[in-house]
């Protein structure tokens, strides 16, 4: 009997930085991908194995009507009784179609909310998690707001365990220490994580960060991450006024008023100097890098979007709770979630002004900074690899 994990690749993303961070210590036989993109590092590049020649660049309605031959294709990989554990909704559906040609044990785990996470191909989506997911042996869940979503749509509760998304601390602490681009030495910046797609808001951003602009000339933003939104970001960027460097065109210097930084594998250097790391998603299944700024010591303003960021940064709270207005929590700063059409108007919307007012005066509160600073690790600590890890054990021994 062996453990294997599945998820659709390694390009970067929230699941994907769980998955190798957790395979260091449950040490599975392979790890099998849906495509062939990698930007983490594994030890050992002998451990994956790829179920297709598909890229990110291929059709996603190509590759959810292909979930069948992903699937036969792993069932010639692996035994009767061997243990998968999947990351993703995709890779989840393979995971489980997969039973139907070999008797192995379904662990699969939900990184998102499977309601409000349910974009593009969302019917269907929906439609195959009502279907499947209850056939899964196991399932985790990164927070408990979206186990909740799941047994709305039906799934067994009994089926489902929260495992919060585990973190490095030593580590995280470590690399955050290594230096910055000249550009950013001694400089006040806010900054922000996260895949450019419409989930995470980073349009809204730009346009408060217009507005704290006039307060506070000389503050940069940095914009951490890749995606489909890049080009419609960036133009927004430009539109707006501001001096825009974009990571694979542009000369690194200090003078944009935006950055677009591109992936980065050790983000926590830019995030350990920044000012505030703003958080401004519009859903999420935990928010990982939530996590990752606490263990930074750096002061958070984030939606109270569903979920995870109340989990995270007022977890005495009621889970189902969100804030109209700045909440000003144990752990950091909860704000409305923001309306999440693209269509740009010249003004700001309402809550757009609430954020705007809210950063501004976190900026002219140092006190209030420093006092979320102190607490940032405490909350961190409860993340950590050496906590997470045993309830991962307690699971797998579960499963087997």
């Amino acid at each position: 009997m062996s453990l294997y994990f599945l998820i659709n690749s390694l390009a970067g993303g929230g699941a994907e930085a769980v998955l190798v961070r957790i395979a260091k210590y449950l040490k599975p036989e392979k790890i099998f991908l849906l495509e062939r993109d990698i930007k983490y590092s594994l030890e050992g590049e002998s451990l994956i194995d790829f179920l297709s020649n598909h890229t990110k660049d291929v059709n996603s309605i190509f590759k959810t009507l292909y979930i069948p031959l992903y699937a036969m294709k792993l069932s010639r990989r692996i035994k009767d009784n061997d243990l998968i554990l999947s990351f993703l909704e995709r890779a989840n559906f393979v995971n489980i179609v997969s039973k139907y040609f070999k008797r192995h044990k379904v662990l699969i785990s939900v990184h998102i909310d499977p309601i409000l996470g349910n974009t593009g191909l969302k019917k269907i989506n929906t439609i195959l998690i009502k279907t499947l997911y209850n056939k899964a042996d196991f399932i985790i869940t990164v927070s408990q707001g979206v186990a909740n979503s799941l047994i709305r749509l039906g799934i067994s509760k009994d089926k489902i365990n929260t495992v919060h998304n585990p973190v490095f601390i030593k580590e995280i602490t470590e690399r955050s220490k290594e230096g910055v681009e000249e550009a950013f030495e001694n400089r006040d910046f806010l900054i922000t994580l996260g895949r450019l797609t419409k989930q995470k808001g980073q349009w809204h951003l730009l346009r408060i960060f217009k507005e704290v602009k006039r307060d506070f000339p000389n503050l940069r933003l940095l914009i951490l991450g890749e995606g489909e939104l890049k080009e419609y970001l960036v133009n927004l960027s430009q539109s707006i006024g501001f001096k825009t460097y974009v990571w694979d065109r542009d000369e690194l210097s200090e003078d944009y008023d935006v950055y677009f930084m591109g992936f980065k594998g050790n983000p926590f250097k830019y995030i350990a100097r920044a000012k505030l790391f703003v958080f401004p998603s519009l859903w999420e299944g935990l928010g990982n890098v939530l996590v990752e700024a606490l263990a930074c010591k750096t002061a958070i303003i984030a939606s109270d979007c569903k979920s995870g960021p109340r989990e995270i940064l007022a977890p005495s709270t009621e889970i189902n709770y969100q804030t109209k207005e700045p909440e000003f929590a144990k752990y950091g700063v909860l704000m409305p979630v923001l309306e999440g059409t693209l269509k740009e108007t010249r003004n700001l919307t309402e809550r757009e002004i609430t954020w705007l007012e809210a950063i501004k005066m976190l900026l002219r509160d140092e006190s209030l900074i420093k006092s979320y600073q102190e607490k940032a690790l405490e909350r961190a600590q409860d993340f950590d690899i050496s906590k997470i890890i045993e309830e991962w054990h307690k699971v797998i021994r579960k499963c087997l």
